[in-house]
């Protein structure tokens, strides 16, 4: 074997005690959520960005300022609000007086985008002009402003969250910026025990210590093996199979083109190999499987399907509509 590959090897070993780790870590802070924080962890290393949908009180903001903590990144949070402007979140020009010559000069202001982690709290609560600010970022990871592109400073990861309950005076975000994102998660109530363990550690005195498990440098030499990892072409035509599945047109089950608009684009695709890749990594293997897509699959393809009326008039959510392909395609 080569050194670069006994390299990796040795990587990919240090990536999964690292992640149990984390998870010991978090678990100071956070009470369950296992699998919101596993989802996050693998966006973070295939380099996408999450879109958080719970109803508040669920810890989101104090989830992702843990884990910015815990991998030594800089964190920005930046709360969503009908007459936030694009500048408040990607900056602007101020005009600057230099000590003693007086001259003028018009200086950038860097925004909260210009971060390792950003929150967006509450992202369909600001107009789409506004939401548009982070499509470049999420993009292209780099901020243009008047006539100067300003890059942003790499790992980059865009965490928005939403509340599903009040829906009164929000934005729906554009289909092309739910496309940008990784994954959509679920964010659930705890369970009982769950609770009574929040309530206990919440309401006492005792504050958390956390370590530092990765740095910035760190995960971008996991985000760079996550892409050398070696897929199977069987595992691939699944991933496709998938994505294609969701589409209505000919050759679609017929449930498709009864409850289905639009389905997935190939980013898709794209997602679930990058997913399936870093989930297997995490779990101590080398190659991806077809359960690594089949578990990851909900939070890619929920946000890029959009069901028809008929759906809707018979009650049949998006992920009635996954699962549904996931039983046709098998194992």
């Amino acid at each position: 074997m080569t050194t670069s590959g006994n390299n990796d090897l040795q990587k990919a070993s240090e990536l999964k005690e690292g992640f149990e780790r984390i998870k010991s870590e978090i678990g100071k802070v956070i009470v369950g959520q296992a699998d919101v924080i596993e989802k996050l962890l693998i966006a973070v290393l295939a380099k996408g960005h999450c879109l958080l949908i719970g109803v508040p009180g669920l810890a989101k903001t104090l989830m992702i300022s843990t884990l910015a903590e815990v991998l030594d990144l800089k964190f920005s949070r930046i709360q969503f609000t009908p007459d936030l402007m694009p500048s408040d979140i990607t900056g602007t020009d101020i005009l600057d007086i230099k000590g003693g010559s007086g001259q003028r000069e018009f200086r950038f202001l860097k925004g909260p985008i210009f971060a390792n982690i950003v929150l967006a709290d509450e992202i369909n609560r600001t107009p789409p002009k506004t939401q548009s600010a982070l499509l470049q970022a999420m993009q292209e990871y780099q901020v243009t402003a008047g006539n100067n592109t300003f890059p942003l400073e790499e790992p980059f990861f865009v965490l928005a969250t939403q509340n599903p309950i009040e829906l009164e005076g929000t934005y729906p975000l554009p289909e092309a910026q739910l496309d940008r994102f990784m994954f959509n998660i679920y964010v659930d109530y705890p369970n009982e025990e769950e609770e009574r363990e929040i309530v206990k550690t919440t309401t006492s005195a005792f504050k958390a210590k956390l370590g530092v498990v990765f740095d910035a440098q760190s995960i971008k030499s996991l985000q760079s093996l996550v892409r050398r990892v070696p897929v199977s072409d069987k595992v691939i035509e699944y991933a496709v199979k998938l994505s294609r599945m969701t589409r209505p047109g000919d050759g679609a089950p017929d449930y498709i083109n009864n409850w289905v608009t639009w389905g997935a684009g190939p980013r898709a695709s794209q997602y679930l190999i990058l997913g399936a890749k870093t989930r297997c990594l995490l779990d101590g293997r080398h190659n991806p499987a077809i359960e690594d897509i089949r578990a990851i699959a909900e939070s890619v393809l929920r946000h890029r399907i959009v069901p028809s009326f008929n759906a809707e008039a018979e009650g049949v959510s998006v992920n009635d509509i996954i699962r549904n392909i996931l039983k046709d395609l098998g194992e």
